[in-house]
């Protein structure tokens, strides 16, 4: 599974949105652009990125409407949002951040000053970007020995709940639906029936939970799963 960060670029300025592609391809993450803010909603729907560079003002619905829809979402709900605008006055900033924005970059600005930001952001958000270790609360993964513990202790998993455990971990809070769980853990082409994701969240379970440790796996009602302290048993 590849830990490249894919960012979702909304911009309807054309010789930014190269200028930005170009800089930001340098840095190997993937980039996913539209103009447009009813197709930013999709495509975030469809597979939610790591991370989103969103444009105040764009096609269609507005970058603060946008920004307040994917903070409405369960499965976008903590992806980090970089506005982008004009638009320098306080009051603005202010209501760029009170919508849900995590970063405000007002133009003009430097590409480069722009990448730094992202990849702060993406560090805290997603810690494999930035070494060779995962971690949450008392449980610890190593990717490079593939060994996982929890309170010191070494916990035994599969193939398939390493990688279950490896993407929650990349993303700790959000939550995944079993389709996207299938996608992110058995690729986009597997024929395994969804509710094969249901038992190895059983197995995954089991095993981190050994000894009657709390429950770090939360399972949201109609939605999916998500990895935080408020797990359900």
């Amino acid at each position: 599974m590849s830990t490249r960060a894919r960012i979702l670029l909304v911009e309807d300025d054309r010789a930014l949105v190269e200028l930005l592609v170009y800089h930001l391809a340098r840095e190997e993450y993937e980039i996913d652009s539209t103009a447009d803010g009813e197709e930013a909603l999709l495509r975030a729907r469809e597979a939610a990125p790591d991370l989103v560079i969103l444009d105040w003002m764009i096609e269609g619905v507005s970058g603060i409407e946008v920004c307040r829809r994917l903070r409405r979402t369960p499965e976008t709900a903590l992806v980090p949002i970089i506005m982008l605008t004009a638009r320098g006055e306080e009051a603005d900033r202010i209501r760029g951040l009170e919508t849900g924005a995590d970063d405000y970059v007002t133009k003009p600005f430097s590409p480069r000053e722009l990448v730094a930001r992202v990849g702060a952001l993406l560090r805290r958000a997603r810690p494999a970007l930035a070494g060779e270790h995962l971690g949450y609360g008392d449980l610890e993964m190593d990717l490079v020995a593939h060994k996982v513990k929890r309170g010191g202790e070494t916990v035994s998993l599969g193939p398939t709940e390493f990688r279950l455990l490896r993407h929650f971990l990349e993303r700790p809070g959000r939550v995944f639906s079993r389709e996207r769980l299938l996608d992110a853990v058995w690729g986009h082409d597997s024929d395994i029936e969804l509710r094969t994701v249901d038992v190895h969240i059983r197995r995954l379970r089991k095993a981190i939970n050994a000894g009657g440790r709390p429950d770090v796996i939360r399972t949201v009602r109609s939605a999916g799963y998500a990895l935080d302290s408020d797990g359900a048993a």
